[in-house]
């Protein structure tokens, strides 16, 4: 019997601006959080406190991220440079 993934191979993986994009979506997290600050009374009435703090966590979780992109983004430069230049 033949499987799905045995049709076609999988596509390369996309690789673009990936740090700018991680910096771009904690900006974003950072900003839903300081805009639901001021309603939390709001939130809190109605149950709903966990929005305020997720967008945290969001924010939290991206710098994380970009340390890693960052991180990363410098392996792979290292490592095409020395791939590069074999000397």
């Amino acid at each position: 019997m033949w499987k799905k993934s045995e049709l076609r191979e999988a596509p390369a993986p996309l690789e673009g601006p990936v740090v700018g994009t991680i910096i771009g979506g904690t900006i974003i997290w950072f900003v839903l959080f300081l805009g639901q600050l001021p309603f939390y009374g709001w939130y809190a009435d109605n149950g709903h406190a966990w929005w305020v703090w997720t967008c945290l966590a969001g924010g939290g979780l991206g710098l994380l991220g970009i340390w890693y992109v960052r991180k990363r983004d410098a392996a792979i430069k290292r490592a095409a440079a020395a791939t590069a230049d074999p000397s």
